[in-house]
């Protein structure tokens, strides 16, 4: 009887330390998080640090956000996103590299782990909050539709655009918005801004829908073109920042770069100086 009571206490103990050893593994923080994932998702952080650098992807081809600036013969790519990204490269201790490319390709160069964070005017839609995380919203912007100025009275309406051939950059929010809310729309999508623009012009295309900023930016340096009354889009929409899924440190640094912007008014001022440097 001794022997079973004393093998039994063995036991016993032998499993209390398996148990206590598992706990012990994934012990819980003050936050819920085990600490394997809070290492994980410091890891982002220390990493730009280590490299002493934030590398951004844009494409820069959507004034005011992003777009290229040739000036004494040299082309820079500038914007208030740009700025922005400029912002948070700062707070980190960091320098920023921009890498440019289109639209489309962003998302993939952020899961590959080519970019760091992207910042193009994107809003975070549902879609694309199953590819990667979004930071909070920096900059919200109504929806408009460009046409040739000849045919402002001709398109009031959205109905007054069906069948109509409808612009938007690929792979956009705007795109979704002429498939889904331009009735029998011929869909024209291109990688550029400046490509739809000149699609307009040389009446390849009705319209163009594009976001309030990037809209007057091109009516105004194109006497041409004009900005109809046509009202289309979400009022809740947006435009955030993009990081791989997980990274929650990075999320937590740029959103608290990104309130310290909007607490000193500075996003914007950066609108209206990128506005008025497109040529």
């Amino acid at each position: 009887m001794k022997k079973i009571r004393k093998t039994s206490a063995i036991l016993l103990a032998f499993i209390m330390l398996l148990t206590a050893a598992f706990v012990g593994c994934g012990k819980k923080t003050e936050t819920g998080k085990t600490d394997e994932t809070k290492k994980v998702e410091s890891a982002k952080i220390d990493a730009i640090k280590k490299a002493g650098k934030l590398v951004l992807g844009t494409s820069a081809d959507y004034a005011p956000y992003e777009f290229v600036l040739i000036k004494d013969g040299k082309s820079e790519i500038v914007g208030f996103d740009i700025e922005i990204a400029k912002e948070i490269a700062k707070d980190l201790g960091v320098t920023l590299e921009i890498k440019n490319m289109d639209f489309k390709g962003l998302l993939p160069a952020l899961k590959t782990g080519q970019v760091d964070m992207v910042i193009s005017g994107m809003t975070p839609t549902d879609e694309r909050k199953k590819e990667v995380d979004f930071s909070k919203i920096y900059y919200r912007a109504v929806q408009s539709v460009v046409v040739r100025a000849a045919d402002k009275d001709k398109y009031k309406t959205v109905d007054s655009l069906t069948g109509k051939r409808v612009g938007a950059q690929s792979t956009s929010i705007q795109e979704g918005i002429a498939k889904e809310q331009v009735k029998d729309a011929k869909v024209t999508s291109l990688a550029k801004i400046p490509e739809l623009v000149m699609s307009l012009k040389t009446n390849k295309v009705d319209a163009i829908i594009m976001e309030y900023p990037v809209a007057k930016g091109h009516v105004d340096k194109n006497a041409d073109l004009a900005i109809s009354d046509i009202k289309v889009g979400e009022e809740d929409g947006g435009s955030a920042i993009g990081v791989q899924k997980g990274q929650q440190d990075l999320v937590a640094a740029i959103d608290k770069t990104i309130d310290r912007l909007l607490s000193e008014g500075k996003i914007d001022k950066f609108v209206i100086d990128a506005t008025s440097l497109i040529q």
